[in-house]
């Protein structure tokens, strides 16, 4: 038995597969314009860290700063008798803090908040 609505479609799709798809002029016109403009050179954009280097000075900047920042750690931790002298002088009297290990975690519980 034969169903004549698919029938029907079944000699339109085989008529559709005989015909060759043929491009518009036109659209061949675009095509072949889009094709001859010169492609525009895309250059990666550097990353942020690489800006930020750039910004400071490079690598001889950040090696300044990183010895700096050691320095300044090392001279607020163990600082040298030439600094307590200068302070002396310049305050007018000794300053010394001392604290036991008991004292300073004790001094540490009575932070705000």
């Amino acid at each position: 038995m034969t169903n004549p609505p698919d029938d029907m479609l079944d000699d339109l799709f085989a008529q559709a597969r005989n015909l060759a798809p043929v491009p518009d002029d036109a659209l061949i016109a675009r095509v072949l314009a889009d094709a001859a403009r010169p492609v525009p050179v895309l250059r990666p954009q550097p990353s942020v860290l690489a800006q930020m280097r750039a910004m400071i000075g490079g690598w001889p900047a950040l090696g300044s700063l990183a010895a700096a920042t050691v320095a300044g750690i090392w001279i607020g931790i163990a600082p040298p008798p030439v600094v307590a002298d200068y302070a002396t002088g310049l305050l007018g009297e000794t300053v010394s803090l001392g604290l036991s290990a008991e004292e300073f975690m004790i001094a540490g519980d009575l932070s705000d908040g």
